[in-house]
């Protein structure tokens, strides 16, 4: 970057927990779309241990972005320094770093700092916004997260359900991509918008029914890979006892058919639980309740695949 281009962002907090617990959540940038409300999805293609390749997609402004992350992990420093390597335009280039300072008070203080250069002058000004937008959303989100770092194993839970299928995965992976025909296929999904501009990035909002009659609305994000038979996912509108919400569709065949997994990462929403569960709930009934409510109706939604895929099968 030339001076002349470069423009410059430094956003910082303080945070009520150990530097090595906050160092810990930026640095495991795959759990990202559970701790940052904008991330959407993180694919690691490269790690050497302190060196990595990753594939983020995230919202901005109303839209899913894309790109290609390198990021050098130090923790002795406690710094992660980042690059864009083919960023979105009006952004030419990106680059940057985290940093964790510990306090003699066993907090810390966090910095985001950003050097980026653009397409266009008048392009700055947006992404300068977007870059706040975003800086203060996860610095918000991490700083509550790690501030809870002693409960951080109640509040957090993931989990997976299989199926098993005599069919080939394309129909499976057929009948899980066209969500926007379950309304009429899945019996808790009472309602679904989908919005597909760009191929393989579905945006959609669902109403679905819980099973005391109860109807929660969610808007989601899904990333398809069509190829390795996966869909995976984030709620950006989650039902109330739950702050965040990530999940995976993935399709294993092997000789006799395919594996199909549903796969679940949640992080609790604490102040919700006896809103929700009632007077005295603690987090370990909200666990088994989002685990028990979550799984029967994704395995639900894999059983009808099944059936599905294997009726196809059986029609040639």
């Amino acid at each position: 970057m030339s001076a002349e281009q470069m423009h410059r962002t430094s956003h910082s907090a303080e945070v009520d927990a150990p530097a090595g617990v906050v160092y810990g959540l930026i640095a495991d940038a795959r759990q990202w779309p559970l701790f940052f409300p904008e991330n959407v999805h993180v694919e690691r293609l490269e790690f050497d241990g302190t060196a990595e390749r990753l594939r983020m997609w995230a919202t901005a402004d109303g839209r899913v972005r894309s790109w290609i992350s390198e990021r050098a992990l130090d923790p002795g420093t406690r710094c992660v320094e980042f690059r864009q390597t083919h960023p979105q335009l009006p952004v030419t280039a990106m680059r940057g770093l985290w940093i964790v300072e510990e306090r003699p008070d066993q907090s810390s203080l966090l910095t985001l700092r950003h050097d980026y250069t653009v397409h266009g002058a008048g392009d700055a000004a947006w992404v300068e916004q977007v870059l706040a937008v975003n800086a203060k959303a996860q610095m918000a989100s991490l700083r509550s997260l790690a501030e809870r770092w002693r409960r951080f194993d109640d509040l957090v839970l993931s989990f997976e359900d299989a199926v098993r299928i005599e069919a080939p995965a394309e129909h499976v992976y057929d009948f899980l991509h066209r969500v926007d025909d379950w309304p009429a296929l899945v019996p808790h999904v009472a309602r679904l918008d989908l919005t597909e501009d760009v191929p393989g990035v579905q945006l959609m909002a669902m109403d679905t029914r819980t099973a005391d009659g109860a109807v929660h609305t969610t808007e989601s994000v899904r990333i398809c890979f069509p190829h390795a038979g996966r869909i995976v996912y984030k709620q950006t509108a989650t039902p109330v006892l739950m702050e965040a919400h990530t999940g995976e569709w993935n399709i294993l065949p092997d000789a006799e058919g395919v594996t199909a997994v549903a796969q679940h990462s949640v992080v609790l929403r604490e102040e919700a639980v006896e809103r929700v569960l009632g007077p005295g709930a603690d987090l370990a009934q909200a666990r088994r309740y989002v685990r028990e409510a979550l799984g029967r109706n994704s395995t639900a939604t894999l059983r009808l695949a099944g059936e599905y895929a294997e009726r196809l099968t059986r029609q040639g």
